[in-house]
């Protein structure tokens, strides 16, 4: 069966750091991608980053330059390090596995596995 858990989340002030865990199980990271989404409140489901089975990543702009994500496949683990919060930040973070569309790698159409999601709080 596969399954993705993500945690690591917390509470955290403004300007802070949180690194964020994807555990998988049921398969192998040999294809595709690992994408991190997050949804505040109210709001859709938008792509933060991804990483591909190759180690190529994507960003999405509001997280470039404070945002790294990667991967360690002896622990079968997907990691995203968060540097810098913002309040905007905040959100429910989920990871997910889907197949690498490059011209698109952070729509969430592409993810078909999904985790459930760790809360991601950032004050003001």
């Amino acid at each position: 069966e596969v399954q993705l858990q993500a945690s690591g989340g917390g509470l955290v002030e403004t300007g802070g750091s949180l690194t964020l865990s994807c555990a998988i199980s049921g398969f192998t990271f040999d294809d595709g991608a690992i994408g991190w989404f997050r949804q505040p409140p109210g709001e859709v489901r938008e792509g933060v980053a991804c990483i591909s089975s190759r180690g190529d990543t994507y960003y999405a702009d509001p997280v470039k330059g404070r945002f790294t994500v990667s991967s360690d496949n002896a622990e079968n683990t997907v990691y995203l390090q968060m540097s810098s919060l913002k309040p905007e930040d905040t959100a429910t973070y989920y990871c997910a596995r889907g197949e690498l569309v490059p011209a698109s790698a952070l729509q969430p159409l592409w993810y078909n596995d999904w985790g459930r999601g760790t809360q991601v709080t950032v004050s003001s």
